[in-house]
């Protein structure tokens, strides 16, 4: 999501940082802009929304001509797609300008300090308040822009990287890092920043990594990294083998292998900023407390891999809310005549936010007059648009056709439907609820920890990839995760691969059992669920005795499941609810293993497509 340029040295700065722009495209976006320090030592700045087409033709009406500058591609979070709220942003009548990717949590209570000082803001966005309080610090205490920048940096909360420029410091660009990539590259007289290599890989294979919560100075002739206190601080430098492709691609053959291993941060940035004085707060509400309190229903409507992040989030707001949950495929919802009132909320969950079945489902149900609150990935589309709330995924762009980051951080944004309702229905106290909160920010580490630890599961792909079909088992959140890797693996292997809750196999599938057939089990918690556990421990029994070839997903203490399993992949210990975070992720290195080994696209699976805009 978003993608970032930044230039100084003796080349046009402008045919730079826009070319930069275009090797980021990739990433997606939905306006872009640049800021370039003129030869006269004044800043300027274009911006439009949509394609960066839409800028070449402002450009092409303007004559900037400098050798230091920045650029930006934005994914919206804060305000709509629009020309002014596209970056970048100004501050200080102009001195100061700033690009931004991430989320400033505490942004509203700075900006309400800012106007109460007679601010005046241009966007809706929380970047511009990082303009107008780097301009303040140095209008009040002067200094260089890199002090300001890390002034400013020990006031903000969240993930960010911020690129600056100031009109005054002509030769200089900072830029400053948490918990968002940063890479700057290192030439002959002349430095790049990028929100990763591909922004400079044409100029440049010499790069270094800025760490956490670390500030860069970059000159034409050098570089300085100190932290946010203004302590001397180190990068990571590194040389770049990849071509142009790979860069984009973060060096792995396809992109859905990137995006399986950038899962802890969509989910990360999903949950950032939706705690707020000990409250969850969604980021458009238009329901207010008392709305959200009258719920006594809830349907969650969607589609393929949301539909089952939807299925895994009907057992966690049931838990939380004693309010009933059904979970519809939205191509059957509006058919079937469902029973909705305005005490119903209608959850419509979709990547694109354009799915025409879930967009359907959403206008029936508004015709019914339900509340709907939507959970989406893409600010400003369709079905955010036509609902009363939006909960914002923020995995950034997929390009894999399949879906993976977008289904963690769809469970994660679920979840977190699950606890406001929670609290608006006072079912949870409100330490429960921060307590619930931060043991879902736990989570993104555990996806690491997993993540770190799939080799054996590539190793088993490349060893089943020949088999016929491949059947997955579970129960309780284990049930939809069993259906989600069957669905990756039809989507990217072409298998025939079947999901089945696990008690229902002597109600007829176990028929399908024979010598050699993998059986893949998602293993439920022997502490957190001891009876399930022990019911799946019969279950996978009677498929072993009958020649199955046991491939079971479980926790790292779980001798007794160990023992039955040909094949034991381990995942970290976490509360039954969260699970699935951790159970899914070698479910998908395993469906892409398997795809490559049979020779197969990877990124663009026959027959299917990213966004399914037609009933």
């Amino acid at each position: 999501m978003c993608g970032i340029v930044g230039y100084v040295g003796p080349r046009p700065a402008l045919d730079v940082v826009v070319e930069g722009l275009r090797r980021l495209e990739y990433r997606g976006y939905d306006s872009a802009g640049v800021a370039i320090i003129d030869d006269d030592g004044a800043l300027q700045i274009a911006k439009k929304a949509g394609r960066i087409e839409n800028l070449d033709k402002e450009l092409a009406t303007r004559t900037i001509a400098g050798t230091t500058g920045m650029g930006h591609t934005r994914w919206a979070t804060h305000g709509p797609p629009n020309d002014r709220n596209a970056h970048p942003h100004a501050g200080g009548n102009g001195r100061i300008a700033v690009v931004h990717n991430g989320i400033i949590e505490n942004f509203a209570e700075l900006r309400a300090e800012l106007e109460t000082a007679g601010v005046d803001f241009a966007s809706d966005t929380d970047t511009e308040t990082v303009a107008h309080l780097v301009a303040a610090h140095l209008d009040a205490q002067g200094g260089s822009l890199a002090d300001a920048v890390r002034a400013v940096c020990g006031r903000l909360q969240g993930a960010f990287t911020l690129v600056l420029l100031d009109a005054k410091e002509p030769d200089v660009v900072v830029a400053a890092r948490r918990n968002s990539p940063l890479v700057v590259g290192v030439g002959d007289g002349e430095m790049f920043l990028g929100s990763d290599v591909a922004a400079f890989i044409e100029f440049t294979r010499d790069a270094v990594e800025l760490g956490q919560n670390q500030v860069v100075e970059i000159r034409r002739d050098g570089y300085t990294i100190t932290d946010f206190a203004g302590a001397p601080a180190e990068g990571k430098p590194f040389h770049i083998d990849w071509d142009l492709t790979a860069a984009e691609k973060g060096g792995y053959d396809y992109f859905m292998l990137k995006e399986i291993q950038e899962q802890p941060s969509a989910v990360r940035d999903t949950l950032l900023g939706h705690l707020s004085d000990g409250h969850i707060v969604l980021d458009e509400q238009r329901l207010d407390i008392q709305e959200l309190r009258d719920i006594d229903k809830v349907f969650i409507v969607a589609c393929g891999t949301a539909y089952h992040s939807g299925l895994i989030g009907k057992q966690a707001i049931e838990h939380w809310t004693r309010v009933p949950v059904e979970v519809e495929m939205a191509s059957e919802f509006r058919y079937r005549d469902p029973v909705l009132d305005r005490q119903t909320l209608v959850v419509p969950i979709s990547q694109s936010g354009e799915t025409a079945d879930t967009l359907e489902a959403v206008r029936y149900a508004s015709q019914q007059r339900a509340r709907v609150l939507a959970i989406c990935n893409t600010n400003g589309a369709q079905i955010p648009r036509e609902s009363d709330a939006v909960l914002y995924t923020h995995a950034g762009p997929e390009i894999g056709v399949a879906a993976t980051k977008t289904f963690l951080a769809q469970v994660a944004a679920v979840e977190l439907v699950g606890l406001a309702l929670a609290q608006a229905r006072g079912t949870k106290y409100g330490d429960e609820i921060i307590s619930e909160y931060e043991t879902l920010c736990s989570v993104p580490d555990a996806i690491g920890r997993v993540l770190q630890s799939v080799e054996p599961v590539r190793e088993l792909a490349r060893d089943i990839a020949d088999a016929k079909a491949v059947l997955f088992l579970g129960r309780h959140v284990g049930y939809p995760v069993a259906l989600e890797g069957a669905l990756k693996l039809k989507e990217l292997a072409y298998m025939h691969a079947e999901g089945f809750p696990a008690g229902e196999l002597k109600h007829g599938p176990i028929a399908l059992i024979e010598e050699g057939l993998p059986v893949v089990v998602i293993m439920p918690s022997a502490s957190g669920r001891p009876i399930l556990h022990q019911k799946m421990l019969s279950n996978v029994a009677e498929v072993k005795a009958r020649g199955g070839r046991m491939i079971v997903i479980g926790e790292e203490s779980d001798t007794a499941a160990r023992s039955l399993a040909a094949h034991y992949i381990e995942v970290p210990a976490v509360p039954t609810l969260l699970s699935p975070f951790v159970t899914t992720v070698p479910l998908q290195v395993l469906a892409a293993e398997i795809a490559q080994a049979r020779g197969f696209d990877v990124d663009k699976p026959r027959n299917l497509a990213k966004s399914v805009t037609v009933e």
